[in-house]
């Protein structure tokens, strides 16, 4: 390890006492992919991305870039090359006149969440607390409530960045226009590193309840489409998820085998508002037959942060995959189903959330991120052992073939098995949108320097 070559941070190269540690923490899943850059600069501050991209230039090393190493397939950490960790870049200031905030690509929705609240403000963070706003926002970010504020990448007014050749630049609608546009959705694929966002804010809700009712898989059919169905209908502050489990409470006895959950938070104006806007759910025609139910109850971005973070804590391994597709969410959930059932590890599950962005027109222009389908869905592969590691691949890929039996369905690019084909980057773009991409690539980036997606 060393702070030699005008860092303020460190360069660790491969084979340094450090390596090994700095490849690790590149990547927040349990699991480390096989991959091993030539060198990681850990940058200490802004002025260490651009010095860290000419040490790059001058030593013939592409570049991949950490926020927090949230990345499922862990796309920061490539072979060979530099990786560029900005994990230390984690500033978080907010202005609360214009309602605007300054982060750095590695605070997190859990950091931003405590910075707003007093402030009586809110922004659309990852679900996960530990998500990363870099990775997030480039990806375009679907965070809580992104039904009624759209996807988070929508509310960055503006971003500095570094480019290939070195350059800071400031990105705006009118300022460097292309390189803002393909900041907001181009994901790991971007070629520029950015350094800062300004996000435009929303008032905080003034009321935050959730409901939940749990049935056994069998149900699977009748749930999905009623919840389809009924959700649609739900004003656009309500959040509704289906998520299919493999197992339900390991602590019961017994435990509860496969599950289908139709869970909805409200985001609304006053207590009254959220549970007249929950009552469609709650008066669910079959509730009868439920295994459990959560009534109307409030809750907050942090606790709801809790939650998530429960499910996905750090240190398990992990595989995920995702689909936007034409057909329902009671086709796409009654074709996982029984892959879910018998998953080789009882964490595992199938997240659908109906309508999980919105789709105004207002809200989706000037980005490369766009929905790409009817439904949306994750598969998510959750286990601890090791040796299971290839059991749970074929299973994510199994599922991933039974939902998409065509093998045309759209991706989002923060959360798809990139390694599972190399088209998977592409699908998670519209056409004409993907060949912008290459075009701005090319303009941006002529010599390579950036790494392109994490393909097979």
């Amino acid at each position: 390890m060393s702070a030699g070559e005008g860092f303020e941070g460190v360069l660790i190269r491969h084979g340094d006492r450090d390596y090994d540690r700095a490849r690790a923490d590149a990547v927040w899943n349990g699991r480390k992919p096989q991959r091993f850059p030539d060198a990681v600069v850990r940058a200490a501050s802004e002025e260490d991305v651009p010095r860290a991209l000419s040490y790059a230039r001058s030593h013939g090393l592409r570049v991949s870039v950490r926020s927090g190493g949230h990345n499922w397939s862990g796309s920061p950490l490539r072979d060979g090359g530099l990786l560029l960790d900005l994990s230390g870049l984690a500033r978080c200031e907010v202005d609360p006149v214009p309602a605007t905030a300054t982060v750095g690509p590695a605070a997190t929705g859990q950091d931003l969440v405590a910075a707003l609240a007093p402030h009586g403000l809110a922004f659309p963070v990852g679900h996960c607390p530990t998500v990363a706003v870099g990775g997030f926002l480039l990806s375009g970010g679907l965070g809580w409530n992104s039904r009624a504020w759209g996807a988070a990448c929508a509310d960055v007014q503006e971003i500095q960045a570094v480019t290939a050749d070195g350059r800071t630049v400031i990105c705006s609608e009118t300022e460097n226009s292309d390189l803002f546009w393909a900041a907001r959705g181009a994901g790991p694929g971007f070629f520029a590193v950015t350094t800062r966002f300004r996000l435009g804010l929303h008032p905080q809700p003034a009321a935050i309840v959730t409901t939940s009712l749990t049935f056994p898989v069998s149900e699977v059919g009748r749930v999905a489409a009623w919840g389809e169905r009924t959700a649609r209908e739900l004003p656009p502050y309500v959040e509704t998820a289906l998520v299919l489990r493999a197992s339900g409470d390991s602590a019961a006895t017994p435990p509860a085998g496969p599950q289908i959950m139709i869970g909805a938070t409200s985001f609304a104006a006053s207590r009254e508002e959220a549970l007249a806007s929950l009552a469609p759910v709650d008066a669910c025609p079959f509730a009868a037959s439920a295994e459990s139910r959560q009534a109307p109850e409030p809750t907050s971005f942090a606790a709801l942060h809790a939650g998530a973070g429960s499910l996905w804590p750090p240190g398990r391994r992990y595989a995920a995959d995702t689909l936007w597709s034409a057909e329902t969410y009671e086709t796409q959930l009654t074709r996982a189903a029984d892959a879910v059932a018998h998953a080789p590890s009882p964490r595992s599950l199938v997240l659908a959330p109906v309508q999980p962005v919105s789709e105004e027109p207002a809200l989706l222009r000037n980005m490369a991120f766009s929905p790409l389908g009817r439904s949306y869905c994750v598969s998510y592969a959750i286990w601890d052992d090791p040796g299971a590691d290839g059991a749970n691949d074929r299973w994510l890929r199994g599922v991933a073939a039974a939902t998409d039996p065509s093998g045309h369905g759209g991706r989002y690019v923060a959360e798809a098995d990139l390694e599972a084909d190399a088209a998977r980057a592409r699908r998670a773009y519209a056409p004409a949108d993907w060949d912008r991409l290459q075009e701005l690539k090319a303009r941006w980036d002529p010599e390579n320097v950036f790494h392109p997606y994490l393909a097979p």
